[in-house]
């Protein structure tokens, strides 16, 4: 039988403290080249506020006065129409051709290869020019029947295909190339998995495609787009080559009538700004839909983050005054 004494025990407290190995002290890594180019960008960011606003060839008054002038509001309008209408024409297309491009028939894929690889191929402006054109290719009347075969009425070609309609219809048909192969990669991101399993319980090729794969090819789908739609606002400026009055132009003509060149380039550089930053947002929320299915937590948004780091600096000061007053 072991005797265990209480001296025994008090003896062996000190050579166990001893033994214990001391407390890691942990010492945070210090970063000196963050904190050098955070005062590079610092410094440069206060110069160019400070050309902002002190020089005066800049013309704030000026751009003040023209922002919402009514020839740029009516030529913002048209932008923005060339934008939507381009970007309906490009995204119905992409769509179809993406469909096409992955069909087994070689008709279909293969047409949908060479629109894409034409239209990826050749310069945009060199398409609107094409459009614009347009009439003397095909005539100034267009007939509409049978092919090979009798025609049943026809339409005048100038009259019909506009300034404003030839350069929709090449900024729209040139983006339904890019968008076939945004959306061709969101539909091969889905598992083929899935595919299978709804073709096993008997749902056809196209309903597969609008309730199975499209939806979770959206979070593939969505990021370029939204990129897409920005680009497309601002490649919309192309148009004033073909004489449609957009903001570029609309800037174009109100200097050479004003002779004042950098207040209406501001002005239009705001307007594209303003645009771009709503785009950007709502391809935020866009995106923060999708994410539902793949993440168990959808990510902040931007007042949710300002909030977040709020709350965070307020416990941080919170929690370090009790700890200073305890070591004095």
């Amino acid at each position: 039988m072991t005797d265990i004494s209480p001296a025994a025990g008090a003896d062996d407290a000190p050579a166990a403290a001893a033994a214990r190995p001391a407390a890691i002290r942990a010492v945070p890594v210090r970063h000196p080249g963050r904190w050098v180019s955070a005062l590079i960008l610092l410094v440069l960011a206060a110069m160019f506020f400070n050309m902002l606003a002190f020089n005066k060839n800049f013309g704030w008054d000026l751009v003040r006065q023209w922002l919402f002038w009514h020839t740029i509001v009516q030529a913002v309008w048209v932008t923005l129409q060339l934008t939507v209408y381009a970007m309906l024409i490009g995204i119905v297309g992409g769509v179809l051709l993406a469909t096409m491009r992955l069909s087994n028939n070689p008709v279909s894929s293969g047409a949908a290869w060479i629109y894409t690889w034409f239209f990826r191929g050749t310069p945009v402006l060199v398409q609107l020019l094409f459009w614009n054109n347009i009439a003397a290719l095909v005539g100034t009347q267009v007939g509409f029947g049978i092919p090979f075969g009798p025609q049943f009425f026809h339409l005048d070609t100038n009259s019909t295909i506009t300034r404003f309609s030839a350069a929709v219809l090449a900024l729209g048909l040139n983006e339904a190339a890019y968008m076939s192969e945004i959306v061709r990669a969101g539909i091969l991101s889905v598992d083929e998995g899935q595919t299978e399993a709804a073709a096993s319980l008997g749902m056809r090729r196209g309903r597969i495609m609008r309730r199975i794969v499209l939806p979770q090819a959206m979070r593939v789908i969505i990021p370029p787009t939204g990129n897409e739609t920005i680009s497309m606002l601002k490649t919309s400026s192309l148009a004033s080559v073909i004489g449609v009055v957009e903001l570029t132009d609309a800037s174009e003509s109100a200097i050479h009538l004003y002779f004042k060149a950098i207040p209406f380039y501001v002005v239009a550089s705001l307007w594209y700004l303003f645009f771009t930053t709503v785009l950007s947002i709502g391809q935020f929320y866009i995106e923060r839909h999708y994410a539902r299915g793949s993440s168990r937590s959808l990510p902040p948004t931007p007042l949710q983050k300002l909030l977040k780091r709020n709350l965070t600096w307020r416990r941080t000061v919170y929690t370090a005054a009790p700890s200073r007053e305890g070591r004095l």
